[in-house]
C-alpha cells in the first residue's frame, strides 16, 4: 500500500484580527495544525486532525469547515469544560500585527491544552489502522505548553515511529501561549526554549523561520542546524517575502519565492508553505536533486503568496488548480 495522507496534530482558534482603522475585529477560524490540515485537502492530499476543541459555536464552526473540505475527524476530541481558544490580534503603529493575548474564558483552561492521551488510547485500534496509510506526521511546538497535551504528542510520535510516519515539525515559536498558559507561565524563557528543543530531536523535516533559528540554534545555516539534532534532519527557514534556504535529502540551496505588491494579510502563509512543500512530497515524490527541490521550494512558495492575497488564513487557501495556473504565469 502506497502511504498518501498526512496527520496534523495540534491547536485550532480563532484569530481575532484587529481591524486596519483599530475599531473592531473580524474572527477568522486558524491554528497552525488546523491550517495546514485544510490546505492539505484544497492541494488533493487526504488530511486527518487531531485536536481538542470545545465543545462550543466555535468549535461546531471548525467542525462545518473541516467537513467542508474533506478532513478526517475520527480523532477530533470535544470538551465541555473547556472553551475553544480566541487570539487576539492587534496592530502597532506601523499597521503590523502582533499577538497580544486571548479572549478570556469561564473556564479553567483552553481546549487545545487538554489533548488527551487516554481518549486517543481508547481508538487505539482504528489508530493503528490509520496510521498504516500516514505518510506524514505534521506537529508544532504550541500544545508542548501544556503537560496534557504534550503527552498525546509524545504518544503519537511513538505510535508514528512504529509505522514508518515521518515527522513533520514547524517550530511554530510563539510565546504568548506559554504566558498564558495555566501550566507553564512560570518556566523560564530558557526552559522553553531547551524543552522545545528537546523535542526537535524527532524530527525528520523540520520548518523554522529566520528568527526561529537564530533563538533557537544561534546559526541560520540550515546544515549546521541539522547536525545539532540526533535525527539529522532536513531544515527549511523561511523569512518572509526572503529567499528560503534549505538542507534537503543532503543537499543545500537558496531558493526565491514569489512576491506581490498586493499582500493582505500573512496570517497563515507559513502553514499554507508547509502544505504546499509536503503535496509535493506526497504527488511527485521526495526531491533528490537540486532541480526537483527548487521545484517544491516554488510550488510551496505560491502557496504561501496567495494564501496572503486576501483575509484569514483557511478562506485564502489556494485549490491545487490555482497554484499550477499561478506556476504557469510565471514560467510563461
Amino acid at each position: 500500500m502506497k502511504k498518501k495522507k498526512v496527520i496534523c496534530i495540534g491547536e485550532a482558534l480563532i484569530d481575532r484580527i484587529r481591524n486596519k482603522s483599530n475599531q473592531g475585529f473580524t474572527d477568522f477560524l486558524g491554528g497552525a495544525p488546523a491550517n495546514v490540515a485544510c490546505a492539505l485537502r484544497k492541494l488533493k492530499i487526504d488530511s486527518i486532525f487531531i485536536g481538542s476543541l470545545g465543545n462550543d459555536e466555535y468549535g461546531k464552526k471548525f467542525i462545518k469547515q473541516f467537513d467542508q473540505l474533506g478532513v478526517n475527524l475520527d480523532f477530533l476530541q470535544l470538551d465541555n469544560d473547556s472553551s475553544t481558544r480566541v487570539v487576539n490580534v492587534d496592530r502597532d503603529q506601523y499597521g503590523d500585527r502582533f499577538f497580544s493575548g486571548f479572549e478570556e474564558s469561564s473556564h479553567s483552561c483552553f481546549a487545545d491544552e487538554v489533548l488527551s492521551k487516554k481518549a486517543l488510547e481508547k481508538k487505539f485500534l482504528n489508530l493503528e489502522k490509520s496510521f498504516l496509510e500516514i505518510k506524514y506526521l505534521v506537529t508544532g511546538t504550541i500544545l508542548l505548553s501544556s503537560p496534557i497535551s504534550a503527552e498525546a504528542i509524545f504518544f503519537l510520535v511513538e505510535q508514528a515511529n512504529k509505522f514508518g510516519v515521518k515527522i513533520v515539525i514547524d517550530l511554530n515559536w510563539r510565546e504568548v501561549f506559554w504566558d498564558h498558559s495555566s501550566f507553564s507561565s512560570e518556566i523560564s524563557k530558557a526552559e522553553r526554549v531547551n524543552l522545545i528543543k528537546k523535542f526537535l530531536n524527532h524530527a525528520d523535516v523540520l520548518k523554522l523561520a529566520q528568527e526561529e533559528a537564530t533563538l533557537f540554534f544561534e546559526d541560520e545555516n540550515p546544515l549546521l542546524i541539522s547536525k545539532q539534532l540526533s535525527n539529522r534532519p532536513d531544515v527549511i527557514i523561511t523569512d518572509g517575502e526572503n529567499p528560503v534556504s534549505w538542507y534537503i535529502n543532503g543537499l543545500q540551496g537558496i531558493t526565491e519565492t514569489p512576491i506581490s505588491q498586493k499582500i493582505v494579510d500573512t496570517t497563515g502563509a507559513g502553514d499554507a508553505f508547509l502544505a504546499g512543500f509536503i503535496s509535493e512530497l506526497i504527488s511527485s515524490g521526495y526531491p533528490s536533486n537540486e532541480l526537483e527541490i527548487e521545484d517544491c521550494i516554488k510550488f510551496a512558495g505560491v502557496c504561501g503568496l496567495l494564501t496572503c492575497l486576501g483575509e484569514g488564513a483557511i478562506d485564502q487557501q489556494p485549490y491545487y488548480e490555482k497554484v499550477n495556473k499561478f506556476l504557469g504565469s510565471l514560467i510563461s
